[in-house]
């Protein structure tokens, strides 16, 4: 099914750079990303952590560097797993140049935090040497104390002024492998600076609102604002951030880009909120449904509508459906067709066993090279 105009989005053109193997930026996939919340001193939390994440679909973790031991850590930790890790560096330059050596594959760091233009040098030689890139990161809450007394306050001009001095921190250094945050926790703050910079520079943005908030509110604001930028088509790489599990902030990444039209992973329930007119208890099945279907990772939608109103019109567009009949027999539909009627069965092992054989068939196809023209899941390339 070609795409319909009013969903295409035109991303920022821009560099492209890596963190390990991952493409971050030009034509690359929208990657997604989270933070591990253990002590990086503890190795064996830790690396459970971030499997867990590669698990959800991490595609780069951030690991906190905030000691000697920490950065030390990283040796034992980046052999074990196989996504790419970014240490995160504050203030102290030989942090940087320890987890450079260790086996990181990207810095987190403020140049202007790091000190003298020789540290500053060291730490830029260690990432040359090391195959590592940097992301710079500037935020609302700690900006340089001249720029607040030039505007007043944290501002959308003050935050890129300051990735804009940062970036030719590095570009003096004769250092391009890098990408940009420009975070805030203020929505219009946030956004407002992303727009500028997406304007000022051609390098990779590393787009998320911070300190959101908890699951829900945090899941509400940052899909406010970092939907508004990725819509427009600015952001190549995003970091939902939750106070939450970090696998919570990989999911909500996923879904956030997946009803952009940006990522295709995993199955996609589509849903009626529930009502008189349902004809089996749809909240609960469909909890159920995407508890039991979280294993796959082939790109597919399912709908799932408690009645006839919506549900044939719905499950022409999904690659399989599910509509409530009267007399508790449902309509099960396949590739937008009538295929059989389902009574008295589990409805939720029933999808699920179908949502499985068709994984199992679709991944087939592109193994062989002939998954085009066959449902949603097969029209929609998986990442």
């Amino acid at each position: 099914m070609a795409v319909r105009p009013y969903r295409e989005i035109h991303r920022r053109s821009c560099r492209q750079i890596h963190v390990g193997k991952v493409p971050v930026g030009g034509d690359a996939p929208i990657t997604v990303q989270s933070m591990t919340n253990t002590l990086t001193t503890d190795v064996a939390a830790t690396i459970a952590q971030i499997r867990a994440l590669e698990i959800a679909g991490a595609d780069i973790v951030r690991v906190s560097c905030p000691d000697e031991g920490s950065s030390r850590a990283l040796k034992e930790i980046v052999p074990e797993v196989t996504v790419p890790i970014v240490a995160d560096i504050h203030f102290h330059y030989k942090r940087g140049i320890e987890a450079a050596e260790n086996g990181a594959a990207c810095l987190r760091i403020n140049p202007g935090n790091i000190g003298a233009p020789q540290r500053v040098a060291e730490v830029v030689r260690a990432a040359k040497d090391n195959g590592c890139s940097i992301r710079i990161g500037v935020n609302a809450g700690s900006l340089e104390k001249d720029l607040l007394e030039k505007y007043g306050e944290p501002c959308p001009e003050a935050m890129v002024e300051s990735a804009l001095n940062h970036i030719r921190i590095l570009e003096d250094h004769d250092f391009f492998e890098f990408k940009i945050s420009c975070k805030a926790s203020d929505v219009f703050l946030a956004v407002a600076a992303y727009q500028q910079l997406a304007e000022a520079c051609d390098y990779p943005l590393h787009v998320g609102v911070t300190e959101a908030g908890g699951m829900l509110t945090g899941t509400v604001k940052s899909s406010i604002g970092m939907g508004m930028l990725l819509w427009s088509g600015i952001g190549d790489t995003i970091r939902v951030s939750l106070s939450a599990d970090p696998v919570e902030e990989i999911r909500v990444g996923y879904e956030m880009l997946k009803s952009l039209g940006l990522r295709r992973r995993g199955v996609t329930v589509i849903s009626c909120p529930s009502c008189a007119r349902q004809q089996f208890e749809v909240i609960d099945t469909v909890r159920r449904l995407e508890e039991r279907v979280a294993h796959i990772t082939t790109p597919m939608t399912v709908s799932v509508i408690g009645c006839v109103v919506n549900g044939p019109g719905e499950a022409l567009m999904t690659d399989m459906g599910l509509t409530g009949g009267g007399k508790g027999t449902h309509q099960v539909y396949v590739a937008g067709v009538p295929n059989h009627r389902l009574r008295d069965a589990d409805i939720v092992e029933h999808l699920a066993e179908m949502i499985e054989k068709k994984a199992a068939e679709l991944e087939a196809a592109e193994a062989s090279g002939e998954g085009e023209g066959e449902g949603e899941g097969a029209r929609t390339a998986a990442e």
